[in-house]
């Protein structure tokens, strides 16, 4: 029973050995990109109902105000 213990005790020894090993030739990882979307986007809010948005989503009306539809755009300010 004993060897049994020791041989499986080894085996995992190995296991550990060569996985730390392998982790060490792969050096740092890389940073992650966060893409097109990392800088901050200038919110605004719907003159109609309020709802936050990003600028470049949001409907400009006549009046200078942002709207988050078209519909919201025709209806005013609330």
């Amino acid at each position: 029973m004993v060897k049994y213990l020791v041989v499986a005790l080894v085996v995992l020894a190995v296991v550990w050995l060569l996985r730390s090993a392998r982790r060490r030739d792969e050096g740092p990882a890389p940073p992650r990109s966060a893409g097109p979307q990392a800088r901050p986007e200038a919110m605004v809010d719907c003159a109609h109902c309020g709802l936050h948005l990003p600028l470049a989503e949001a409907v400009k009306g006549e009046d200078g105000r942002h709207y988050c539809s078209a519909a919201h755009r025709l209806a005013g300010p609330r």
